[in-house]
Parts: C-alpha cells; structure tokens; sequence
C-alpha cells in the first residue's frame, strides 16, 4: 500500500472518528457480510446503513447502498469513504492487512461470530443487536427465528439423501464441500447426508472420489461465471456421469446467501431444500 493510500486511510479515520456517536448507538454503519446485513434490516435498524459488501445482496434495497467490495478482498479506502462511526463485520472478513488498518482507524469495529447450528444464527443476531444498541430487539428476533427453524425442522423428512454440495467446477475440475462447511451445516438441517466427509472445508476431489461418494443430489448455488456449470456440463462429467444423481438428473440449485447465509432466511431455506431433495426423481 503506497504511502498516499496511508494517508488517505488516516485522514479519512480521523473524520469518520470524529462524527457524532451515541453509546451504543452508530448513525452510520457499514455492514460487512450478507448475513449480517439480512439481521440489521430484520431488526428495523436499515436506516443506519451507509455502505454493504458486495454479498449482501437481500433484501433487494441494500444494494442501492454503495459497495464497499468483496468480504475478503476489502478496500479500506472505500471503507472509510462513507466515514463510518461502526463498521459491523462477519467473522472470516479479510484481506488481514485490510481488516488491521480498518481496526486501526479509530473507528468501532464489532466483529460478528459465524457459525453453522441453530446455536449460531443467534449468536449472530445477538452481537449485531448489542453493537447496534438495540439487544431487546435482538432477542424477540432471535426467539422469532429459533421458534420458526424448530417449527421448519418438524417438518423435515428424514430421507437419508446423499448430497454432494459443488462449489466450483472451473476447468471441470470438481471443488467440492467437506465438513464444518455452511453447505455442510444446511445440508444437516434438512434432513439430508453430506456425501463428502473424508476433509474438512472446500476442497477439489478426484474423479474416483467424485464416484466414491456416489450422491443422491448435486446441490450448487444458482449463480453464472467460471465457477458455474450448466446441468448438461454436469451431467456429461466423467466422474459425475457415473453417480446416483446424474442418473436421476438430480440437480438442485439454490441463491447461495439465501442458503449459505446461516441468517435469517435459514427457516425459509430449510424448508426450500428439504422439499428439493425430495422432489420427484426427473424423467
């Protein structure tokens, strides 16, 4: 980073620090993290937004706010431009450097626990409620949630699918979803069984693993670009060629904050996934 850059970073901490800012109570925040984002507007609490990241896609009005970039490729110039007197951050947020400087600027930064339980969801709604001022708030929304996701669980059925959830297939090459994953943790939820648990994380597997795992359903986020692959693409992949799912054409697709986001909408996804694991095999 050039020393101008530096500079600009400490002059524009020095008046975002200097804004007005009640206890407990910011007036402009930046909200990093699409699931963060998803609480601060459930919570009524919109108003105080100045900026998002780029995944903090819903509800469809944040994104008329400015963008600050990616969460794990931040700008702190951008950032700082809004002079924010919070910025409200999802854990894993990042460059690391960015995130220091950021942390360095004078300016409150509240870092959102992530998580992929029930436990999870309100642990986040509670640290966006206490950093927002507004914890009364956060726990009938919280309670809200809890009591939708049990009722959301009731009625899931217990199928024993085997779901491969895919990240990416840039170059053809399957990234694939292991344990202690988001995708891991909703696949769960629904009823359903993660087909990859040999690692942990997202990683590429080989085509032999790829027909080991032998999955019931593909799942992957509905979304374009290198990462994304057609179903025909899917279908006529060595390894997946030869599964239970390419055999079904048992293919489901999904918003991926909607149904990563361990949010808000985590009820509504249960249910959504659950119903697609379950639908009638195609012809």
């Amino acid at each position: 980073m050039t020393r101008l850059s530096l500079a600009m970073i400490a002059a524009l901490g020095m008046i975002a620090s200097a804004l007005p800012l009640r206890a407990g109570e910011a007036e402009r925040v930046v909200s990093i993290g699409g699931a963060v984002t998803e609480i601060v507007y459930a919570l009524g609490e919109a108003d105080r937004l100045v900026a998002r990241d780029t995944t903090s896609n819903y509800p469809p009005e944040a994104e008329a706010l400015p963008d600050v970039g990616y969460i794990r490729a931040l700008s702190p110039e951008g950032v700082l431009s809004v002079a924010p007197d919070l910025i409200l951050s999802e854990e894993g947020a990042g460059p690391p450097e960015a995130v220091e400087l950021l942390r360095s600027a004078a300016i409150p930064f509240a870092e959102v626990p992530g998580g992929f339980t029930r436990a999870a969801i309100g642990a986040k709604i509670r640290a966006v409620g206490d950093a927002l001022g507004v914890p009364d708030k956060a726990e009938a929304l919280a309670a809200q949630v809890a009591a939708d996701l049990a009722a959301a669980l009731d009625g899931v059925e217990a199928g024993g699918k085997r779901v491969l959830f895919i990240l990416s297939m840039q170059g053809g090459r399957v990234m694939a979803s292991g344990r202690d994953t988001a995708a891991d943790g909703i696949i769960r939820l629904a009823g359903a069984e993660n087909a990859v648990t040999a690692f942990s994380g997202y990683k590429p597997m080989t085509d032999e693993a790829v027909t080991q795992a032998a999955p019931d359903v593909i799942l992957m986020m509905d979304r374009e670009g290198d990462h994304a692959a057609a179903d025909a693409q899917l279908l006529a992949h060595p390894a997946i060629s030869t599964t239970p799912a390419a055999r079904d054409r048992a293919i489901v697709r999904m918003d991926g904050m909607f149904l990563l986001g361990f949010s808000v909408r985590t009820p509504e996804a249960v249910r959504a996934l659950a119903e697609a694991l379950h639908a009638p095999a195609a012809q």
